[in-house]
């Protein structure tokens, strides 16, 4: 008996070792609101309106520490609408983020469906980008996007079958990369995404750099959710958005951005510069996917400039003007949109804050479906004009 008691304190101590190396976190985020729109298809609307600054989610987070400086981590997300009850992201149950990886001292390798290098490393320049900002917290709402969130700069769209490297902060620089595979028998390259981007923050001063091409996509960037429709589908378009959703025949999607900021005291001054290219249009074949018969390559540039502030440590001021020009392609002359965003966040504690959003849009041109340019703020309704208004109050806890 003498001998047992000091073998189980042993083995009790080994177990409060491996415990404590082990951790596993249960987080999550819930914004809901009321959301007004002047022109929803040709008439006004008000509604209730769920994840406004940032997506209504829940995830779990783990790490076991294996020794020698190399952990093992996982990550579990999905998005959900509060003011229904209902799964986000198409129906997925881990439709924001599903990985597991290593990391170590040379960085991170991580495996399964994950946001790209373009959100990490140029997203948070954006006004609207609904993780982490370098100006600050989020203010500019999912609906201050660049039209449809063509450049992906919100995260709107995850990669799935992605293998991403995430290097370690040397000195306030980091890199990484990405690849997906695109699964198609026989067609190696089918469907594949490639991408890299950089990064330097140090005092008042941040940079960020981005590049990614995908093949086919129609399917592998904008056509990730269950919901969306397959190349076998007799209405395969998953281009939502007017402003691009004429181009879903392309072969390939490619972007490069940039984004800088810098700290003035309370105040900050950030730009992004995004080129979008959607590639050799015609080659998907999908129903309806090429009804103008296009040929050749569409191209936007999009310029963002904005400004936040803190008036008070509980209170924050933003503004961003974004201009968006398209290239003429074929019969399609090209469009240009001008948006500007107006946003207070005031906060009553470290989790829970109120906001204040306004979108304006103007459209000018002839949009990618060879029509007149209509107003399309990201995530609402497509103007039936030139014009659109949309203003959004709310509420927003992280637990």
């Amino acid at each position: 008996m003498k001998k047992t008691l000091p073998m189980i304190a042993v083995l009790a101590a080994f177990s409060g070792v491996a415990h404590a190396q082990s951790s596993v976190t249960l987080y999550g985020l819930v914004d809901t609101g009321l959301a007004f729109n002047s022109n929803a298809k040709g008439g006004r609307q008000y509604s209730a309106a769920s994840g406004n600054l940032q997506g209504d989610r829940w995830g779990l987070r783990g790490t076991e520490d294996l020794g020698g400086g190399i952990s093992a981590i996982f990550r579990l997300e999905g998005g959900f609408n509060i003011d229904n009850g209902t799964l986000g992201q198409g129906g997925a149950l881990f439709g924001r983020k599903a990985y597991v990886g290593l990391s170590g001292p040379y960085g991170t390798v991580t495996l399964g469906r994950q946001y790209d290098p373009l959100g990490d490393y140029v997203g948070s320049f954006e006004s609207a980008n609904a993780e982490e900002l370098v100006t600050g917290t989020e203010w500019g709402s999912i609906y201050g996007a660049h039209p449809g969130d063509m450049d992906n700069l919100d995260n709107s769209d995850r990669i799935n079958n992605a293998i991403k490297y995430a290097s370690r902060n040397y000195g306030g620089f980091t890199f990484g990369g990405m690849y997906s595979l695109g699964g198609k028998a026989g067609d190696f390259t089918s469907n594949q995404l490639f991408g890299v981007g950089a990064g330097y923050h140090n005092g008042s001063l941040s940079l960020g750099v981005a590049y990614e091409k995908a093949k086919d996509p129609n399917y592998s960037v904008f056509g990730t959710n269950p919901s969306a429709n397959s190349p076998t589908s007799t209405s395969a378009l998953n281009m939502s958005s007017p402003v691009y959703s004429g181009f879903a025949s392309a072969g390939a999607w490619q972007v490069i951005s940039a984004g800088a900021a810098y700290r003035i005291g309370n105040a900050t001054i950030g730009g992004v510069y995004s080129n979008v290219a959607f590639q050799n249009l015609g080659s998907e074949a999908g129903a309806g996917l090429n009804p103008k018969h296009l040929s050749g390559t569409a191209s936007f540039n999009i310029g963002e400039l904005n400004f936040a502030y803190l008036v008070t440590p509980a209170l924050q001021l933003g503004a961003a003007y974004t201009y968006t020009r398209g290239s003429s392609v074929s019969s399609i002359s090209g469009a240009s949109y001008s948006q500007v965003n107006l946003g207070a966040d005031y906060f009553l504690s470290k989790r829970t804050d109120l906001y204040l959003v306004g979108i304006y849009e103007h459209a000018s041109g002839v949009d990618s479906t060879g029509k007149q340019a209509v107003a399309a703020i990201a995530n609402l309704s497509n103007s039936s004009t030139d014009v659109q208004t949309a203003v959004v109050v709310g509420i927003r806890h992280k637990f």
